[in-house]
């Protein structure tokens, strides 16, 4: 198979607790792998630690940015256990949480532009001189936003703040930011959790 993650014995400790023991596993390209478990089995800690948040204690997160064909399946794969959050979103992991966290006090539109932004290249001048360049990109990204949006059904709510939304759409407004940073690896950490069957049954479809 066609991996572009591979989690190889990693564990993680908290002091005196050991939260992941000698965990490992693959995901290929284009599969979707569910991580199952009861509270407290280590889920979120094993996404904190491919995202970055956390360094493992052991092991390695071996990850493969290229994947095109030609990449050689042995030199392609590098360690990235300890990099940065911000290094991982630039080489194309994204991730939702489990608990929510969104801008409530900005527009649907700009909580997803925000995940986009990860993406953008004008830079610093640009923005604050407002170059053809820059209002060409932002011009884009607004686009491509509201296609994210349209995807998880939010389209219609671009312009109302994210705190007015449901919880559901609040759980969809998450997922679209994460894509809109344009991710090879998507993590979802518990997306449905707290919905009711209705909204359960909305996000699948």
């Amino acid at each position: 198979m066609d991996a572009i993650l591979k989690i190889d014995s990693v564990s993680m400790r908290f002091g005196g607790l050991m939260a992941l023991s000698d965990v490992s596993f693959e995901v290929s390209r284009g599969h979707i792998l569910g991580l199952i478990g009861p509270n407290g089995a280590g889920k979120t800690t094993m996404f904190n630690c491919i995202a970055g948040i956390y360094k493992p204690t052991e092991g390695q997160i071996l990850y493969r940015r290229d994947v095109s064909p030609d990449a050689g399946q042995a030199d392609a794969f590098r360690d990235v256990g300890g990099s940065r959050p911000d290094r991982m979103a630039r080489l194309g992991v994204a991730r939702t949480f489990q608990n929510i966290r969104l801008f409530g006090m900005l527009s649907v539109l700009d909580n997803v532009r925000i995940g986009g932004h990860s993406r953008a290249s004008s830079g610093f001048w640009g923005a604050v001189f407002r170059l053809k360049a820059q209002r060409a990109e932002e011009k884009r990204l607004v686009e491509r936003s509201m296609e994210h949006l349209a995807f998880v059904g939010l389209d219609m709510k671009a312009l109302e703040l994210s705190s007015s939304l449901s919880y559901g759409d609040q759980r969809r407004l998450e997922i679209a930011r994460a894509l809109a940073s344009r991710p090879q690896l998507l993590l979802l950490d518990e997306p449905a959790a707290g919905m009711n069957p209705q909204e359960t049954s909305e996000l699948v479809s």
